[in-house]
């Protein structure tokens, strides 16, 4: 198997996001921090909902008493409860991105099988630990009827990962390299989806083939 070696000095630097959630998915961004900690309370509630009921049955009402918050304090900030999965979705692509960045800090990965590794643990511990984040995730489509869906992080995380790799290299990504790091991503999370489709707690064959299918494509398509 094709392994390119990667040196430790050239990881790239990912910066975190805020906790709010995509700033496009709110109505209005909070000044206070009295309104923010609200906010963060609504997506609190909106992830332990979307766990417990799905989002099918989850409504701005029950949101709003979850959060011990006034119904007009969800619209104040949130156009549906759509807007809010949305949030709560950027959310947790926000604080993968985290905990991603800081075990590549911690321990540069010494190949593009080692760092896809340690992308698919963290990508796994989502799924297993952040209340609604599979709900989310394994879902095909959320309000189908308006004909989109619920961004679910390959895009996002695709964009960081570029992002870094320009602010720490200096190098513009091209079509070539964002086609490769895009693909990259999607590939890997089928592969988890799958994964935690057939098992609950994520078939360990499934996230195996992850790991040796995404390190092995990067490897051919960027050494």
């Amino acid at each position: 198997m094709s392994t390119a070696t990667v040196p430790a000095v050239r990881q790239p630097t990912m910066s975190p996001a805020p906790k709010l959630g995509s700033a496009h998915s709110l109505r209005r961004l909070p000044v206070q921090e009295r309104s923010a900690a609200r906010v963060r309370r609504m997506l609190d509630a909106a992830a332990d909902l979307i766990e417990e009921v799905g989002y099918d049955r989850l409504s701005t009402t029950a949101i709003a008493q979850r959060a011990d918050v006034a119904i007009g304090s969800v619209y104040q900030f949130f156009g549906d409860k759509r807007s809010l999965a949305e949030a709560l979705s950027q959310r947790y692509i926000d604080m993968y991105i985290e905990r991603l960045t800081a075990r590549f800090d911690a321990e540069p990965p010494a190949d593009w099988n080692a760092g896809v590794g340690a992308a698919i643990e963290e990508y796994v511990h989502m799924y297993r630990t952040a209340p609604g984040f599979r709900v989310l995730h394994l879902a095909d489509a959320i309000d189908p009827g308006r004909g989109e869906r619920i961004a679910t992080g390959g895009d996002a995380i695709a964009a960081q990962i570029l992002s870094g790799v320009e602010q720490r290299f200096g190098i513009k990504p091209d079509r070539n390299l964002t086609e490769a790091v895009t693909v990259a991503v999607e590939t890997g999370q089928a592969l988890v989806r799958l994964a935690f489709r057939r098992d609950p707690d994520g078939e360990t064959a499934a996230i195996a083939e992850a790991g040796r299918v995404v390190g092995d494509y990067l490897a051919r398509r960027l050494s």
